[in-house]
């Protein structure tokens, strides 16, 4: 079916594939909180890595109103802002086509053994991911990939390995985005409309408010932000997390 080119219809078919990813994802969700909540409890980090537009799964994850206080976020720029890289080194329009910057990141994060990793890539093919997902699990970190298996298994994988980011995780999370990620197509050939920011966004925010069930059930209390912006939440998050000191950043960008 051709979906015609708006708003509406933009909304309409947007809102169909978030149902449909929601319904579609409960045993993924449920394995995904369960490692989660294990994480928490075990004193360790959930460590969240995505590359362009992905920085925003990251973001969902990691250091958000409503999320999990113990979270950190990896990202390119931490070559710059933690690892003494020239910032020119962020100018390369391929960096994230690049495998061998994983294992910078990953020593520059400095992940304890119990830490959980998140990695989001629709395409789930750049090799900074992927490596990445080699390098976390070479260590013994469970991993979650959070991607469009659509689009990831249309697609020649370029890793030296062959292989694809799900293809190292322990739970994928299928965000449902088409080949493309996009939905309206256009006189021309090409198409517009983007998807997965928003289901993987959802898909996140499921796995947290499954993660806080489960730790209230097993009678831990959640360790979660709330917003800076009302009166004593930021005294209050400060102090949650100091806990973790060294071992979360909270970055501007």
């Amino acid at each position: 079916m051709t979906l015609s080119i708006g708003a509406e219809s933009s909304a309409a078919e947007l809102l169909r594939r978030l149902s449909e990813v929601a319904s579609s994802s409960s045993a993924q969700v449920a394995a995904a909180a369960s490692l989660f909540a294990d994480c928490v409890r075990a004193d360790g980090v959930i460590q969240a890595f995505g590359t362009g537009h992905s920085q925003g799964t990251a973001l969902e994850v990691a250091g958000r109103a409503g999320g999990l206080i113990p979270t950190n976020r990896i990202a390119l720029s931490d070559l710059v802002q933690f690892g003494g890289e020239d910032p020119s080194v962020l100018a390369d329009p391929m960096l994230e086509r690049r495998g061998d910057v994983a294992g910078r990141l990953y020593e520059l994060a400095a992940p304890r053994p119990r830490d959980l990793f998140v990695i989001a890539s629709s395409s789930g093919v750049n090799s900074a991911v992927v490596e990445m997902a080699h390098v976390v699990t070479s260590n013994g970190h469970k991993l979650i990939a959070i991607t469009s298996v659509e689009h990831s298994t249309s697609v020649p994988a370029r890793h030296e390995s062959g292989k694809r980011l799900a293809d190292f995780a322990d739970v994928t999370l299928d965000n449902g985005a088409p080949f493309g990620d996009t939905l309206l197509a256009l006189p021309d050939g090409t198409s517009a409309g983007a998807v997965s920011s928003l289901s993987a966004a959802l898909l996140v925010q499921m796995v947290v408010a499954e993660t806080v069930r489960l730790l209230l059930d097993s009678g831990t209390i959640p360790p979660v932000y709330v917003s800076n912006n009302v009166p004593g939440g930021l005294e209050r998050n400060l102090a949650l997390e100091a806990h973790y000191a060294g071992r979360i950043r909270r970055t501007a960008s």
